[in-house]
């Protein structure tokens, strides 16, 4: 709160035991006015678990006429992330060249920055070389 930091979260947040959603919702709901940096946690996340729940979701509305077949391009808008920006730089730690089945579908064109630094030493400078680092790329959303 000290922060003016909004918590939401992703994930299938029901599968959380139910002390846990309590929990969360109860803290969602503390920050929900802070409009400085909004912090998302993905819990019970996958991102291939996130594409199999839109794909329901989508044949859900499909099914009950709220959306065209035709409208199939409409996909991100039953992901988890639905109500949030794909994200601009993902910051991979410790040195691993991978995704890790995080965030499949909203990654396609996000900066990736990678350190050898563990997560847990990962500070306040290296957020910055982080940043500068990605201020200095050109980004052509898959453009040529």
């Amino acid at each position: 709160m000290e922060k003016n930091v909004r918590l939401q979260a992703i994930g299938r947040l029901t599968d959380l035991p139910e002390a846990c959603q309590t929990q969360l919702h109860k803290s969602i709901e503390q920050t929900a006015n802070n409009n400085g940096l909004t912090l998302i946690l993905a819990l019970s996340y996958g991102g291939r678990l996130e594409i199999i729940d839109g794909i329901k979701s989508l044949f859900r509305a499909i099914e009950q006429g709220h959306i065209d077949p035709a409208m199939i391009d409409m996909f991100s808008k039953h992901l988890y992330t639905r109500y949030y920006p794909d994200p601009d730089l993902l910051i991979r730690t410790s040195g691993e060249m991978r995704i890790s089945n995080f965030l499949l579908w909203q990654l396609s064109y996000t900066e990736m920055y990678v350190t050898p630094k563990l997560w847990p030493d990962f500070g306040k400078e290296d957020l910055f070389e982080a940043v500068k680092e990605f201020s200095r790329r050109q980004r052509r959303y898959g453009g040529v």
